[in-house]
């Protein structure tokens, strides 16, 4: 325990001539009765009272004792732990692109990589995740942050159709690797989703790759998609109506990414397979970081300025009734 003000606790030397003061006060205050004999009171004990009467001087000094107590403002200590916890940076790099409307997920492939997504960040509790979309072109839709709570509201407005249409992997490797290089920790990875083939932007999937290997960041690329035909929606004057389309994922160039940067590729047919992908990755090695805690203050003055309250009032309690003085 330690004091905001400790000045005051130099009152208690006070108690000294205080006390003092009172022993002196009490024998000269002793009444006297001149009488022939005392054989009369020989035989009368003494009464508990004799042995009492002092408690009222006690209950004072407790009570002023107390108060400056709560004077000093007692406080439980501050202090500064260190404590090591594990985490990596996180960069989630989704394809928007309207192809992700195929229902060969339920509901459909950008809802289905959106809920798996978000499952696997809110298990993620010390690691600094960001978000980067691409379709035709790329940005950073939300910074690394270890907020789950904003990142996860981020996550949840993504749709396709935000931006331009077409399929850029270069540019949302390329984005991704920018937010992520400076990161602070030392184990830094990229999750790059997508369901085609790289048709725009400016910089190559292996390119992007290359320069991920030069700082060090494994992707791990995610080919979502079944084998085969699709549903898709298309708009007909009749409504919206699924029609079968043909599937293709450049499974060579996202290989290639995952080899060049020291990642894993892997090709999610359903839901539950994308739910797989997103375990397995959750059992990367995780970096040692070492955070500084503070301990926050608090105030103990109540219970000390109670203590005082109840012998103050029970001083004027023993002092009415039970130790009364008779004049």
């Amino acid at each position: 325990m330690s004091f905001a003000h400790p000045s005051y606790l130099w009152l208690f030397l006070l108690f000294v001539p205080t006390i003092v003061w009172y022993i002196l006060k009490h024998k000269k205050a002793e009444a006297t009765l001149q009488v022939s004999s005392t054989y009369a009171f020989d035989r009368i004990g003494n009464s508990y009272k004799k042995y009492l009467r002092h408690l009222l001087f006690v209950l004072r000094l407790v009570t002023i004792g107390c108060l400056i107590i709560v004077l000093a403002r007692p406080q439980s200590s501050n202090n500064w732990s260190k404590q090591s916890t594990e985490g990596i940076d996180i960069i989630l790099t989704l394809d928007i692109s309207t192809s992700m409307w195929a229902r060969d997920f339920d509901p459909n492939r950008i809802e289905a990589a959106k809920n798996v997504a978000a499952q696997f960040i809110s298990g993620r509790t010390t690691d600094n995740i960001g978000l980067v979309i691409f379709a035709g072109e790329s940005f950073t839709l939300c910074p690394m942050t270890t907020d789950r709570t904003v990142l996860l509201n981020m996550l949840r407005e993504v749709h396709c159709g935000m931006i331009e249409d077409r399929t850029a992997i270069g540019d949302g490797l390329a984005t991704a690797v920018s937010r992520i290089k400076d990161g602070p920790a030392k184990s830094k990875t990229i999750i790059l989703l997508t369901d085609g083939t790289n048709n725009a932007g400016d910089i190559s999937p292996e390119t992007a790759a290359q320069i991920a290997q030069t700082f060090g960041i494994r992707v791990y690329t995610i080919g979502v998609g079944t084998r085969g035909e699709a549903p898709y929606p298309h708009q007909t004057p009749y409504g919206i109506e699924y029609r079968p389309v043909k599937v293709e994922i450049d499974e060579a160039s996202l290989q290639a990414i995952a080899n060049t940067t020291g990642g894993k590729y892997f090709r999610a047919t359903d839901k539950n397979v994308l739910k797989d992908v997103f375990t397995e990755i959750d059992k990367l090695e995780k970096t040692k970081l070492v955070v500084k805690e503070f301990s926050t203050k608090e105030e103990l003055y109540l219970s000390w300025g109670i203590v005082a309250l109840l012998s103050l009032l029970a001083e004027i309690l023993l002092r009415r009734t039970l130790l009364r003085n008779i004049p």
